[in-house]
């Protein structure tokens, strides 16, 4: 089976007392309406933080700090393999406009089970709960 390697961003209002974290509704492919953690592939010569704030810049026009990396989610989907490197993160500058995904929202701790997660970044929300 194929092995993607990617980077999702847990972007939060705040990395010292987080109160609200920032995720993406898909707006194509399988699972289009399903919410994720933006990011994306990494390319070749890149760090996993590179990658990161590359893809955050070009999907929601945004510069990041990348924080302390929470996991690395490793998920079987039919197609292929997810190895997927996460960061706790926060905007530096820019104001996160949607470029590729159908909607995004700011979701409190009580709010992380209101939509619906794409597999893999599912098993990010207990992590994310802890830090709250």
């Amino acid at each position: 089976m194929k092995t993607v390697r990617v980077v999702a961003a847990v972007i939060c209002d705040s990395m010292e007392k987080p109160t609200k974290v920032f995720a993406t509704a898909r707006g194509y492919g399988a699972y289009k309406g399903w919410w994720e953690f933006p990011g994306g592939k990494i390319e070749a010569g890149e760090t996993p933080q590179e990658a990161l704030m590359r893809e955050i810049r070009e999907e929601l026009d945004t510069q990041i700090r990348v924080g302390e990396q929470i996991a690395t989610v490793e998920y079987d989907y039919p197609e292929f393999h997810l190895s997927m490197d996460c960061f706790f993160a926060e905007v530096v500058s820019g104001e996160l406009k949607l470029k590729e995904a159908e909607a995004a929202g700011w979701l409190a701790k009580d709010e992380l089970e209101s939509v619906k997660w794409l597999p893999a970044d599912l098993e990010l929300i207990p992590l994310i709960r802890n830090r709250f």
